[in-house]
């Protein structure tokens, strides 16, 4: 008996609310991966931050392929900013010690 413009009937206890993705957990956001990442590689942690930053929200909408996407970015520029920063500091190590080296000796 409810009149036309009447609010529907409140969901029953426990029931997912209308927009909320049914169940399981929500993928990971890799945010502390990414804000890390600022001290190997700034420019790919950028990125990384906003995609992880994006998650949680696009989770909360409902929209789990969004969330999903943003998550997956988030590790490829976080894992890639690691990446670079890891092998920069081992080449720029090696470029030291060479160079060290070499000005150690044509000094004697």
């Amino acid at each position: 008996m409810s009149e036309y413009g009447a609010p529907p009937p409140p969901p029953p206890y426990g029931a997912v609310p209308p927009g909320q993705p049914a169940g399981g957990p929500p993928p990971p956001n890799y945010l502390i991966w990414s804000i890390l990442t600022i001290f190997c590689c700034w420019p790919l942690a950028i990125p990384a931050i906003v995609f992880a930053a994006q998650v949680n929200g696009k989770w909360a909408q409902g929209d789990v392929a969004g969330a999903q996407d943003s998550s997956r970015k988030a590790k490829q520029f976080a894992m890639w900013g690691t990446i670079i920063g890891v092998v920069g500091s081992i080449l720029y190590f090696i470029l030291v010690v060479v160079l060290g080296i070499a000005g150690s000796t044509s000094g004697s």
